[in-house]
């Protein structure tokens, strides 16, 4: 069913779509030696922009930052009120203007002149003011805006997005910037959740559950009940890992839990995590094996517990 509305949707969509064609095939060396420019800088990538293309920076500078590369904002009219002290010698700015004009942008652009701060330029005009002060121009492709009356920022911002992810990305996957560096730098939220490794979540030290192969059934109770996590792991006279007892061990075994030992009851060779291991993968293993605990073993001393798991501590970040 086609409406005017759905109509309009689908001619900026694709309109935007195909400006993202465009600029791919646009890009040329000039990006590679920005790539370079960033990466050698020895200070933060100082992003800067007015109107609709602030808003942007703000989102590419907060990209970057995330991803291996220290970045900042910096307003440019705030920038002319002192907060041009915020960069240094050792920065480098990239600047965006579409048209490249930004009156807000002077001040700016003289000072990183005046310093010879290293300056990219992303704009539609490399003879604007903003490309001819740059040291690099990335150019965006000159094609109409979305809106279809030319002046509402719309595939313009659009490319100015992706351009900057482009940037990011190529700088992260140069840096070999892995998920745990990533993980560093999004502790809280669904990505820290997700990112968040089972030596994260653990229970340590005298809060887990231990017995030993020999301990009467009494002691096992009483483990279980203190601890209360409905399992208690069963270790050997080395102190080694040898099995675990859940209540429904103790179920199954309720005729005959008199004169037995935990020997007797253990369920032997354990399913067990290392600590290492992504807390989502300790989920779906308990989901799949049908119980609520793991014990944690380091594959370097694989014979001693470094500790447990439960699931409610994943349930708990927002994992499950």
């Amino acid at each position: 069913m086609s409406t005017p509305f759905l109509d309009t949707a689908r001619r900026v969509i694709r309109t935007e779509a195909d400006a993202l064609t465009a600029l791919a095939d646009s890009l040329d060396g000039r990006f590679r030696e920005a790539i370079d420019m960033m990466k050698t800088c020895r200070g933060r990538v100082t992003v800067t922009g007015i109107g609709k293309s602030g808003h942007i920076a703000n989102k590419i500078a907060a990209t970057l930052a995330s991803t291996g590369t220290p970045a900042q904002f910096v307003h440019p009219a705030e920038a002319s009120h002192g907060d041009l002290g915020m960069i240094t010698d050792d920065d480098v700015v990239l600047a965006i203007s579409n048209s490249g004009e930004a009156p807000e942008l002077a001040n700016l652009l003289i000072y990183t002149r005046r310093f010879s701060i290293p300056l990219i330029g992303m704009t539609s005009r490399p003879d604007s003011a903003l490309g001819r002060q740059s040291d690099v121009v990335l150019q965006l492709p000159s094609l109409g805006e979305a809106c279809g009356t030319g002046v509402v920022p719309t595939s313009s911002t659009t490319m100015t997005l992706a351009m900057g992810d482009a940037l990011a990305v190529a700088l992260m996957e140069n840096r070999d910037f892995t998920a745990e560096h990533f993980r560093k730098f999004h502790p809280g939220g669904k990505l820290g959740a997700l990112l968040s490794r089972v030596s994260d979540l653990m229970h340590t030290g005298d809060a887990v559950p231990v017995v030993a192969e020999d301990a009467p059934m009494a002691q096992v109770l009483a483990e279980l009940s203190a601890k209360g996590f409905g399992v208690t792991a069963v270790t050997d006279v080395d102190g080694a890992l040898t099995g675990i007892i859940t209540n429904g061990d103790l179920s199954r075994h309720m005729d005959t839990l008199s004169g037995m030992v935990a020997r007797d009851v253990m369920t032997a060779s354990p399913v067990t995590i290392p600590p290492e291991a992504l807390a989502e993968k300790a989920v779906g293993i308990m989901t799949n094996a049908k119980i609520t605990c793991l014990l944690v073993v380091d594959p370097a001393a694989p014979a001693q517990l470094a500790g447990l798991l439960h699931i409610h501590d994943c349930l708990r970040v927002g994992l499950g």
